[in-house]
């Protein structure tokens, strides 16, 4: 297996691309970045607010989707002090909500002033998805997925708000294919190519425990006769001011009292600002990392290299002692919540993990260290 020449990332990360010098496209997009006419996005995003804003008063001028995390602390930032917009700020509940999530999303209200509509959504419903796409797809996290784009476009329909303004562009800043790089949109088709629904569909969970179509509602895409009547653009602000999640998230906690993680590990691995709303997140990096052998950690420190805070030797051994490790306390979590058993959780992703990626021993059986972590093969 091969990682970047530059950064961090592998040839296995789903959807990216490697040169002939051994550079994957995500680095190939940090130096597009810089040659991109910032200047005249920023006139584009200035010309679509100016069309979509609410004239008369009556309704909000955009919905801002928010996890209460860095990158929507800086979009509403930009929205509503730089530009003078009043926003909507729909967030679709994490679970469980982590207490540092709740205090980042309660606090984004009262510092920027917006009025928040935060989606509780039915935990039974929810518990029944997330299960199932466990099992099926190795991702717990898969009806959050879904959930967070479908509830931003479901309340646009509902109360007419015809603009909604997400964060960073994915596929520019994490790498991914031209028209992924180049678009400016998030429509129901950037969804199922680059949303994680990892080929499944709401559809395809209709009757899982007796689930309804009714029961699945805010999973529900709007239709496109009610997107088109309603004149429902969605686009992301990454694609019109250059981002740099560092520099953001130093202006967010200085300023405007963003919270972030304290402890070593997430500080030495630079995960203290990522993932802050659901500790269980983690369990989802996990299966990344037994599925394509990196994770969140390869992803964050690639950045750091991208915009030239670190060197790559530097990340490679941060990466040596942080991939992939187990955290205990965040797997009982988990398990609690879920209602798994600790061998039930290690079957079930023993099933997702490629084999040719970690050591195993004589019989193909993955071996695994005095903590229980599995041991990688290749390392940048």
């Amino acid at each position: 297996m091969r990682f970047c020449n530059k950064c961090v990332i592998p040839e296995t990360r789903p959807d990216i691309i490697f040169d002939k010098q051994g550079i994957c496209d995500a680095c190939y997009s940090a130096r597009l970045k810089e040659k991109i006419d910032w200047s005249t996005r920023k006139k584009g995003f200035e010309k679509i607010i100016e069309k979509y804003h609410s004239k008369s008063g009556n309704n909000y001028d955009c919905i801002i989707p928010v996890s209460g995390g860095k990158d929507s602390y800086y979009q509403t930032y930009i929205c509503k002090i730089k530009y003078g917009l009043n926003p909507l700020l729909v967030s679709f509940e994490p679970t469980p909500l982590s207490s540092i999530g709740e205090k980042n999303l309660l606090n984004m209200g009262k510092v920027f002033g917006c009025d928040l509509l935060h989606f509780r959504k039915n935990p039974q419903v929810y518990t029944e998805l997330a299960r199932t796409a466990f099992k099926r797809l190795g991702d717990h996290l898969w009806p959050y997925h879904v959930g967070i784009f479908t509830t931003p476009f479901r309340i646009a329909v509902k109360l007419r708000i015809p603009l909604i303004i997400w964060g960073e562009n994915s596929q520019l800043e994490y790498g991914g294919p031209k028209a992924g790089r180049e678009n400016k949109d998030l429509d129901r088709r950037w969804l199922e190519e680059y949303g994680g629904l990892l080929g499944n569909r709401i559809e395809d969970m209709i009757g899982i425990s007796g689930l309804a179509k009714k029961d699945l509602l805010p999973y529900v895409w709007p239709s496109e006769k009610e997107l088109i009547e309603f004149k429902i653009t969605s686009i992301f602000l990454g694609s019109y001011f250059k981002w740099n999640s560092g520099l953001q998230t130093k202006l967010m906690m200085d300023k405007y009292g963003f919270s972030v993680k304290k402890d070593k590990a997430s500080l030495e691995s630079h995960l203290y600002c990522k993932s802050l709303d659901d500790d269980t997140v983690f369990i989802h990096d996990y299966f990344k990392f037994i599925k394509y052998g990196y994770d969140r950690v390869n992803d964050q420190l690639s950045h750091e290299i991208r915009n030239k805070n670190m060197s790559r030797e530097k990340a490679a051994k941060i990466i040596k002692k942080y991939t992939g490790k187990m955290n205990p306390k965040i797997l009982k979590i988990f398990l609690k919540y879920y209602g798994y058993t600790k061998s039930e959780f290690y079957r079930i992703a023993d099933s997702f993990t490629n084999k040719s990626l970690f050591e195993t021993d004589k019989l193909g059986k993955l071996v695994r260290d005095g903590n229980y972590d599995l041991i990688p093969r290749y390392l940048p």
